[in-house]
């Protein structure tokens, strides 16, 4: 018995289908692979320039104390700030600053670049949050 043509033009769309997705597949998984070794290579290196600049701290504050000084450290570029109280009692200046930061509701946290404008930001609304210096160790736990 002959097939109709509407059935042998539908197998030839699903085997061009399934081809098509095989190939992708394929693709796919050689990106990752590739994908996965450029991370771990970053990842190393970013470790490294950790270490350097831990010992190179390090050495700063002998070298300081050696020769009867004080080793002051960079300012910290980041901060970890979280809300403390509702929202009774806001002026709406600080109401607005807490939205900018993204902390609308108590026990909320973000990270904060710190500059100029962000470090009177949070003067501001002091009252209302808690803030930090996180150290790496307690970024990667997170």
């Amino acid at each position: 018995m002959k097939t109709p043509e509407s059935v042998l033009k539908k197998q030839a769309t699903q085997a061009k289908i399934a081809a098509a997705a095989l190939a992708d597949s394929k693709a796919a998984r050689a990106k990752k692979k590739a994908d996965k070794k450029t991370f771990i290579a970053n990842a190393e290196k970013y470790q490294a320039e950790y270490e350097a600049e831990e010992k190179a701290a390090v050495a700063n504050r002998r070298e300081a104390k050696a020769k009867g000084g004080f080793y002051v450290p960079a300012e910290p570029k980041i901060a970890l700030v979280i809300r403390i109280r509702g929202i009774i009692g806001v002026s709406p200046k600080a109401k607005k600053v807490l939205q900018l930061f993204r902390l609308r509701q108590i026990h909320n946290a973000t990270f904060v670049k710190l500059n100029e404008a962000t470090i009177r930001m949070l003067r501001l609304i002091e009252p209302y949050v808690t803030y930090g210096y996180p150290t790496r160790h307690t970024i990667e736990k997170l």
